[in-house]
């Protein structure tokens, strides 16, 4: 698992271990307190040291959680989210690792405006350049799937956390546990190929297609709507709910791709 020492990452180490997983742990950033599984401190942008990682373990399938998790210039973005990716596919392919679960985002369609239901079919509209590196990871590995025969599951995750914060999040929260029901099933479905999921919980305000991930063993069991009554409402919720990104999809995040100050 990439990024285990991340917030998901953490979350899901866990409950996986105590699933029956065994996990091996990847992060640049040193060993936690308190793991308990085998960890390697390693880049994930360094193909060297991913394939080393790899041909060593040899693991039954990787969780791809790594990756800034906001927004950055352009050639950030592709290096945290394509290039890990592209570093990993190469170590699987080399070394016959067959299964792929890609952290991917609501930001691979952010600029989608809400809709009665959003489907796993809706085209690329990433809101900003996390987004585009979103779609191009999600696209790598669909080449992979394709060319080489791999399963592969993207997660388009929502808004991952304790509870629900915003009156946007009523709609898009993904519970911790159901992000481990989550990773738990796209890990072990029978032959998936390269699909495609929306993470998030059974909210009752969700406009997110979920069957897709039902397809795959994913039934969550949480709703935000526990939630709801102390969550209030703000001014911000109209435009903040307006698009599958919220605020990614306004133009306080609008900034260049590239950065030519000296």
């Amino acid at each position: 698992m990439t990024g285990a020492a991340g917030s998901i990452g953490r979350v899901v180490t866990v409950g996986l271990v105590a699933r029956g997983h065994e996990v091996v742990s990847l992060d640049r950033v040193p060993e936690p307190d308190g793991n308990e599984t085998p960890f390697h401190t390693v880049d994930c942008a360094d193909p060297d040291a991913v394939a080393a990682v790899v041909a060593e373990e040899r693991p039954d399938g990787v969780v791809h959680l790594a990756g800034i998790p906001d927004e950055t210039g352009l050639p950030d973005a592709l290096t945290s989210h394509v290039i890990t990716t592209a570093a990993l596919l190469d170590a699987m392919v080399e070394h016959d690792v067959r299964r792929l679960v890609l952290a991917s985002s609501n930001h691979a369609v952010g600029r989608t405006p809400r809709r009665e239901l959003l489907t796993v079919c809706t085209r690329p509209r990433p809101d900003t350049f996390y987004g585009v590196g979103k779609v191009a990871a999600e696209a790598l590995s669909s080449l992979y799937a394709d060319r080489y025969g791999l399963d592969v599951v993207a997660c388009r995750i929502g808004s991952f956390g304790p509870r629900p914060e915003t009156v946007r999040q009523l709609s898009t929260w993904l519970s911790p546990a159901d992000c481990l029901r989550m990773v738990d099933a796209a890990l072990t479905a029978t032959a998936p190929g390269f699909a495609v999921l929306h993470g998030i919980s059974a909210n009752t305000r969700g406009w997110w297609d979920l069957e897709p991930g039902r397809a795959l063993g994913y039934e969550p069991q949480d709703d935000a709507e526990d939630f709801a009554p102390s969550v209030a409402g703000s001014v911000e919720d109209d435009w903040d709910g307006a698009h599958v990104g919220g605020p990614f999809a306004t133009s306080t995040y609008h900034r260049p791709a590239l950065d030519r100050r000296p």
